[in-house]
């Protein structure tokens, strides 16, 4: 059995108690090197295998994964954050079902939710914004064009953008041309839940100049829009005394 287990986002206490469970049991386990925390691989078995797939192809992943199962061993695939996002998980599925291979997924805290923790923000606030827009800019890996950066911009929605602290001066552009006013705040959030988390707020068109002020290129995420000011919210009508829901009657006005 495959166990693909979410990590979380970097601190070792933010993997869930199943997904903790899993890599306590487990056989081999093939970590994602480059972002998992190996803290996390500190409570193995004394017999476990280990391996750093930031070292690994797909195929050469998926070869430990056949030979565990040719051998009775449970195996722990342990992605960062939660799997379902950039995770590259599904061509491995898809691989484990062309070999008869069982897996199921264990989810994990994804690092735009450790990044809202570390700002202490919230995204969807009443009036301000409902709606948040996850996506990375194009790099060596292609988005496509319906999907840019600046087309979801035109939404005026809370944007969190993964996979691009390196390129930060097109993504700023692209924010701006796609209709982000210039002085909407953003946040930078380097390495959420880690011990050297790093939280940077400014307006969007001073981005680019403030990751390089604060040195950073890598391992962050970019949240953009309104909410990321946490004011001009509207009162939550779930909690109004004057609101009536299934299990509360609201007050007279």
């Amino acid at each position: 059995m495959v166990h693909i287990v979410g990590a979380g986002p970097g601190a070792p206490d933010l993997i869930t108690v199943r997904g903790q469970k899993l890599l306590e049991t487990a056989d081999v386990v093939i970590y994602a090197g480059s972002l998992v925390n190996p803290e996390l691989l500190a409570g193995l078995k004394v017999n476990c295998r280990v391996y750093n797939s930031a070292l690994m192809t797909l195929e050469e992943v998926l070869e430990v994964i056949r030979e565990a199962e040719e051998q009775g061993l449970d195996t722990v695939r342990l992605h960062t954050g939660d799997p379902c996002l950039y995770g590259a998980i599904r061509e491995q599925m898809d691989a484990m079902d062309r070999l008869g291979i069982s897996y199921d997924l264990c989810p994990g805290v994804s690092s735009f939710c450790g990044a809202a923790a570390a700002l202490g923000m919230e995204y969807t606030l009443p009036g301000v914004s409902q709606s948040v827009v996850i996506t990375r800019m194009a790099g060596r890996t292609p988005v496509p064009d319906r999907e840019s950066v600046s087309c979801f911009a035109a939404h005026g929605a809370t944007m969190v953008v993964f996979l691009s602290a390196g390129l930060l001066d097109g993504l700023q552009r692209e924010l701006l041309d796609g209709g982000y006013q210039p002085s909407t705040p953003a946040a930078i959030v380097y390495k959420a839940t880690w011990p050297e988390e790093k939280t940077v707020i400014c307006r969007l068109d001073q981005l680019a100049d403030t990751a390089g002020r604060e040195g950073i290129s890598k391992t962050a995420l970019v949240i953009v829009g309104d909410s990321v000011s946490q004011a001009g919210y509207d009162r939550s009508l779930l909690y109004h005394p004057q609101f009536t829901t299934e299990f509360r009657k609201g007050e007279e006005s």
